[in-house]
């Protein structure tokens, strides 16, 4: 059999994708006939002004918010796993293994437990959660790079170790300020470490479609570059790229996808390891076809995940981080077994 090229794989895709999100709006503990969901696109739309029925209204108000949040987040981490693996040229290059996960949690629980003391508890919302997700992730990578960065480049055996530290160090605060928070507050922190997608409304997906909006053609514009640097960072300078300025850009846009996503999705882990790299397994290393492969396979995966986790323990719902992280870890200790075995 042969295999498929970037092209096919793209198309694939693209014909995946509107089945899982139709999918993710039938399928639940409740079904919803397909009916229901024309209903509810038409009604959002402004094609028809009929009072929705009760399945219509889970559609518009519940299930598609949902699973449109589900699709923006896991493109966005997928993007942002596939472009930091390409940086640092190691497949176990992951959002959640070199600590900007663990630093954009810790960031939304400081501004979770910190906001709800300065300012009245309804104010605490969205933005000031993401701006704490932000600043919290973008700390930890300036720490991690700046860890592993000499003069002679960056070594990723210590952009690994650093990651596994500033990982330990940011899960610390996060128990810290859970010690420290009332009943309110922990619950609100722990939805964000569990990875919670049933806080989904219009809002988020907003902010998640204007993220991914502004990041993936980002990405996409130095596609080349990161071809380049898969070589070595010498031979990259060799063909005119900046090295370090591509490594702050990209770290920085990272950073941003990493926390406003756990901002409003909370810690989703794994989706940007597996995705890239199984991506890059079908298709190469190229990433002018990595990236939007990586973002529709990233969305795909994230809302049958949401789809599991919504149906495996019926009525009750498991956090779809939890999920992410079961099928993840496996994933990862193979990985490092591969990579053990290429070094002996």
């Amino acid at each position: 059999m042969r295999p498929l090229t970037s092209t096919q794989l793209l198309n694939v895709l693209a014909l995946l994708l509107p089945v899982a999100v139709v999918a993710g709006c039938l399928v639940g503990p409740t079904v919803i006939p397909a009916a229901a969901l024309g209903e509810g696109l038409s009604h959002l739309v402004g094609l028809s002004s009929d009072p929705l029925s009760q399945s219509g209204l889970i559609v518009s108000g519940i299930r598609l918010p949902r699973v449109l949040l589900s699709a923006l987040t896991g493109a966005t981490l997928a993007c942002c796993g596939a472009v930091l693996q390409g940086l640092f040229r190691n497949p176990l290059a992951d959002p959640t293994v070199i600590g900007v996960a663990a630093g954009a949690s810790a960031g939304a629980s400081a501004a979770i437990v910190f906001g709800s003391l300065f300012l009245a508890a309804g104010t605490v919302g969205l933005p000031v959660v993401g701006l704490g997700a932000f600043v919290g992730g973008l700390l930890a990578s300036i720490v991690v790079y700046r860890l592993a960065t000499s003069s002679t480049g960056t070594s990723v055996a210590t952009m690994l170790l650093a990651g596994i530290a500033i990982s330990s160090l940011a899960a610390a605060i996060s128990n810290l300020l859970s010690y420290l928070a009332d009943n309110d507050m922990l619950r609100r922190i722990s939805l964000w470490q569990m990875g919670n997608l049933n806080g989904a409304d219009w809002a988020r997906v907003a902010v998640g479609a204007g993220l991914l909006a502004m990041l993936l053609p980002l990405f996409c514009r130095d596609s080349r570059a990161l071809n380049a640097m898969l070589l070595g960072e010498s031979e990259a300078r060799h063909l005119g790229i900046g090295v370090e300025w591509l490594k702050r850009r990209q770290i920085l846009l990272c950073s941003m996808g990493i926390g406003v996503s756990i901002s409003i999705a909370g810690l989703i882990a794994f989706v940007g390891l597996i995705i890239p790299h199984l991506v890059r397994l079908l298709i190469g290393p190229d990433h002018r076809y990595l990236l939007p492969a990586a973002a529709m396979a990233g969305a795909i995966l994230l809302v049958l995940a949401d789809v599991v986790a919504r149906v495996v323990l019926a009525p009750a719902e498991l956090p779809t981080g939890i999920l992410t992280a079961l099928l993840g870890v496996p994933f990862f200790v193979s990985l490092l077994i591969q990579q053990r075995r290429h070094t002996v």
